[in-house]
């Protein structure tokens, strides 16, 4: 008896020890609004997961992988960046029960210059790039959160308060860094920095939506060399994971210096991308 006893007691304990503990599954699909989200549910038991964690520039012609389907399946929650961002995703997330529009409610600006491919946003979906709409973002990421989750609002509150202040911050460092630029204009080869600009006193002179193997041609470069020459641009700028062989033409042609912005759309952190951005803009025009 003492010996059946026994092994009803280590089976129970093997069994305790194999639970997993609960825990509440979120999805972000990019960095902005995972880092975003992750920061806000600080504290919980919530874990939050990362959709797109390949280095891209665009999602124009993005294809889901199995492995992420299966993620989107099993999430009780997908966090969208919105603003048509997502736009590949829309058969996957069709019959999804609970998604969060971190961009509902944001103007955004409509993208109106050069594009070289196929595929492009009518308006422009990088909001995170101006640190108050970013703000705007944390609101409505936090505030439908509180909604999914009530029994965490008071420590969605408190960590949006936290994200903000950071959020603040960055929009100074980079209002005092930017402040005595002897250039504010900007040639670049990606058409998302337009809130980046507005954010900072910056004006986009030019914006070239270009992809590996649809370069601009040799006419497009003749204007821009033309544009830069006329306007004394010191500075043309690519993005991390775009296409450069149309400002490396430029640099080879003008000798005009090239540099890289990150989209902070994925990589490490949200707030190195950003601080990144600031300073390269400074190194570059002053």
């Amino acid at each position: 008896m003492k010996k059946l006893c026994l092994c009803l007691l280590i089976i129970l304990l093997l069994f305790t020890g194999c639970e997993k503990p609960e825990s509440t599954q979120i999805v972000a699909t990019t960095l902005p609004v995972y880092e975003f989200t992750t920061q806000l549910c600080k504290g919980t038991p919530i874990t939050v997961s990362m959709l797109i964690t390949e280095n891209v520039s665009c999602l124009h012609d993005y294809s889901v992988q199995v492995s992420q389907m299966q993620n989107i399946e099993s999430a009780e929650t997908i966090i969208l960046s919105g603003a048509g961002l997502e736009d590949f995703l829309d058969d996957a997330l069709r019959n999804h029960p609970q998604k969060v529009n971190a961009a509902e409610g944001i103007g955004c600006n409509h993208n109106a210059d050069e594009h070289h491919n196929t595929h492009h946003h009518d308006e422009d979906p990088h909001l995170w790039l101006s640190p108050e709409k970013a703000k705007q973002m944390s609101v409505n990421i936090a505030a439908n959160l509180s909604d999914i989750y009530p029994e965490y609002e008071e420590q969605f509150l408190a960590n949006l308060m936290e994200l903000l202040a950071k959020l603040d911050a960055l929009q100074e460092y980079g209002e005092n860094t930017l402040h005595d630029l002897s250039c504010r204009e900007l040639i670049t080869f990606h058409d998302g920095f337009s809130y980046f600009a507005e954010a900072f006193d910056l004006h986009i002179l030019k914006a070239v939506e270009e992809e590996s193997g649809s370069e601009i041609s040799a006419k497009e470069l003749v204007n821009l060399s033309k544009l830069i020459t006329d306007l004394n641009i010191p500075a043309i700028f690519t993005e991390t994971n775009g296409s450069v062989a149309s400002a490396k033409a430029l640099q080879a042609e003008m000798d005009v210096a090239v540099y890289t912005l990150d989209m902070a759309m994925s990589g490490g952190s949200y707030f190195d991308a950003m601080y990144h951005n600031i300073n390269t803009i400074k190194e570059a025009l002053e």
